[in-house]
């Protein structure tokens, strides 16, 4: 039987899921930036395959009570090259969308991490786990976008 706090949880986390998603495809808008637009669209598909899987295990769990496999994502990276911020002309709401993004991340890493840590089920503890390391990876990215724009004034 699964708990109400797992369900609770579920719940939760793909909600924070599809406002990911919504949030980054907002600001793929807001971006002229070939290259931040391209990453943010990216991060919004991304977002959406993750309130997918937490779809799909939420209704496993009501019907089965059993966890669902997750073979995880690689993130597309977009191709390497660099482009002025400077052609961006609204640098600083960039800058804060990036840093609101890296934020939504690393909460996300926590929260999955967090989980994975208090399921018995090793099916769901492997599932969150991989979860957890790719909500890493997008703060790592975007982690990396904020500094060379920074840094540089570059996208790169």
């Amino acid at each position: 039987m699964v708990s109400a706090n797992l369900m609770d949880a579920i719940r939760i986390v793909k909600e924070n899921e599809r406002i990911a998603c919504e949030s980054y495809l907002e600001s793929s808008k807001n971006l002229t930036n070939p290259l931040a637009k391209e990453l943010f669209e990216q991060l919004s598909k991304f977002e959406k395959f993750h309130f997918d899987k937490i779809t799909a295990l939420e209704k496993s769990l009501l019907e089965t009570g059993k966890f669902i496999e997750y073979e995880g994502k690689e993130f597309p990276l977009p191709p390497v090259f660099e482009i002025k911020a400077a052609k961006e002309p609204n640098k600083k709401s960039v800058m804060q969308i990036v840093s609101e993004a890296r934020e939504l991340e690393l909460k996300a890493e926590k929260t999955y991490a967090s989980l994975a840590d208090e399921i018995p089920d090793q099916q769901g503890k492997d599932m969150f786990k991989k979860l957890s390391s790719e909500e890493h990876n997008h703060y790592l990215i975007l982690s990396k976008a904020y500094w060379s724009l920074n840094q540089t004034g570059k996208w790169s």
